[in-house]
């Protein structure tokens, strides 16, 4: 009896054992995302250029244009297990000014060939086909023009109704939507709500959204901004030029290439060596969403942008639910050492047991 009860206690040992070194893995595993109920709701819209984008040369229009959202887009990925991606949009891309969602699907297709390797870090990195199954389009011709000629009767797109379908779920949680080009699509979906809903009905939708528009690059930002002071947007006029970092050796172009694209994998194989306005990282873009990853490290509070994150810092336009450049560029260079450390251990994971190849 006496051994059976020695040989209980043994196996008991083990079991909590077994259960302490899980939830170790698992604490380890969780350490750079929240619960899945406070886990943010993220729909980025970008003029989304193709793989092998260039800003300038002898090529066909539809290859040249701002080389910075394909950097960002990698970086995103990299970033994938700590959101809820709810939609990936191609709006109009810049030059060659045309909507194509094929250009996201390709780059989700090098994002698949590391997805096991990324996932050995944290499982709750997406699937493939998740991502491909939330990638919409947006209208072409959309980039660069002024006032409110993007919105309006028949300018509805897969990717504006889209937007209103995801805003409309039964979740509680806010939808932070990180403008990365023109901000014609989410234009178009307030607008649609405006006239096919009522006045109730419409600010109940705009309650949910959280708008994150980098620069100016057609008028519906301005639209939004006069029209709907109650309405939550971070306009980042000047503060996103924080990314450039082409003269910084943590984010020039040495460091890149030692660090991201070279010897990391098919996915980081796409990022271009430059931008428009350096060479390096010149990811104009990327503060639309590094301020939810900070928040993710509790350094700021994602509802509140006068904190300080890597995003950037922003004052309040008066009465409006609106943000503005505050301490401007400095505020998101001062955290280039700590956000480019988790870039390139990112990229690591990209490799650490990779022998995919592109077919």
């Amino acid at each position: 009896m006496k051994r059976f009860l020695i040989l209980l206690m043994l196996v008991a040992a083990v079991m909590v054992g077994v259960a302490i070194a899980a939830d170790e893995r698992i604490a380890k595993t969780n350490t750079n995302h929240v619960s899945n109920t406070k886990r943010l709701r993220v729909v980025v819209t970008t003029d989304f250029p193709p793989i092998g984008v260039v800003k300038e040369s002898d090529v066909p229009n539809d290859q040249k244009s701002d080389p910075d959202d394909m950097q960002s887009m990698v970086r995103f990925l990299l970033y994938a297990n700590e959101f809820d991606i709810e939609a990936l949009i191609a709006s109009a891309g810049t030059f060659a000014n045309i909507a194509r969602k094929q250009n996201i699907l390709d780059v989700i297709d090098r994002y698949a060939l590391v997805y096991e390797n990324l996932t050995q870090h944290d499982p709750l990195y997406p699937t493939p086909d998740k991502l491909r199954g939330v990638t919409f389009e947006g209208r072409s011709g959309t980039w660069g023009k002024k006032g409110i000629a993007n919105i309006g009767e028949g300018q509805d797109s897969e990717a504006s109704d889209a937007l209103i379908a995801i805003v409309d779920k039964p979740d509680s949680r806010p939808v932070y939507v990180s403008v990365w080009g023109d901000c014609s699509v989410v234009a178009q979906a307030v607008w649609k709500v405006q006239q096919t809903r009522t006045p109730a009905e419409l600010t109940t939708f705009l309650s949910k959204l959280r708008i994150h528009q980098i620069a100016t690059q057609d008028g519906t930002i301005d639209w939004l901004r006069d029209n709907f002071p109650r309405l939550f947007i971070i306009h980042s006029a000047k503060t996103y030029q924080g990314m450039f970092g082409g003269r910084d050796p943590v984010s020039d172009l040495s460091w890149l290439n030692e660090h991201v694209r070279r010897g990391h994998g098919p996915l980081c194989d796409v990022y271009p060596h430059e931008g428009i306005g350096c060479t390096g990282v010149c990811e104009g873009d990327s503060p639309a969403f590094l301020w939810l990853v900070s928040a993710n490290r509790g350094l700021n509070d994602p509802d509140d942008p006068t904190q300080e994150s890597w995003g950037g810092q922003f004052k309040k336009d008066g009465e409006k639910n609106h943000f503005v450049d505050g301490p401007g560029p400095p505020s998101i260079s001062k955290w280039r050492a700590e956000f480019q450390k988790e870039f390139a251990e990112r990229a690591d994971w990209c490799v650490s047991n990779s022998g995919a190849k592109l077919k």
